[in-house]
């Protein structure tokens, strides 16, 4: 098997996004969401991103996606400018390969770049090792965990909250263009 290659996201990698989502609302913890998106709606969120020139990166392997990390805002007020949330899934036939670790490392690259200064990830279920450790590899701490905050397949789940600093974090005050 050859290495994954790391690229931006197209319209075209939509239906593979879709599928790749699909599978985590309706099988995993990563994701709240209880219905899955359609093609429309993954096409009008990436269409968002694009808009706000966030990163929107998937990773193929042997011509086919099998990954996709995108960065966003973290909260609609102006003061959250500097500060993107990001997500990360994955098939789940290639966990444990690196190629998370991979996406997250260049969408921190491609969020530096963009002159954002503070990423936050939201992980649902504390039990998502494989989220946590990933994070925790690209210099992610843990700021906090929300207890029993969301209810799917019939038990209660928590999310964890992990923040890393981007570029000169908050050791300046960035210039507003």
């Amino acid at each position: 098997m050859s290495e994954a290659e790391i690229r931006s996201a197209a319209e075209a990698d939509l239906p593979f996004v879709t599928e790749i989502y699909t599978h985590a609302v309706l099988h995993g913890t990563a994701t709240f969401e209880l219905i899955p998106p359609d093609l429309a709606e993954i096409t009008r969120r990436f269409r968002t991103l694009m808009d706000g020139s966030f990163p929107y990166l998937v990773a193929s392997l042997d011509g086919r996606v099998v990954g996709y990390a995108y960065a966003g805002p973290y909260r609609p007020r102006p003061a959250y400018r500097f500060t993107v949330e990001n997500s990360v899934y994955l098939d789940p036939s290639i966990y444990r390969r690196g190629i998370g670790l991979a996406l997250m490392q260049r969408l921190i690259a491609e969020c530096e770049a963009r002159g954002y200064r503070q990423m936050i990830a939201v992980i649902g279920d504390s039990a998502n090792a494989g989220s946590i450790g990933v994070h925790t590899k690209t210099g992610f701490t843990m700021i906090g965990t929300h207890p029993n905050v969301g209810l799917k397949f019939g038990r209660w789940l928590d999310t964890v909250m992990m923040q890393r600093a981007l570029g000169e974090g908050a050791g300046t005050v960035p210039v507003d263009n």
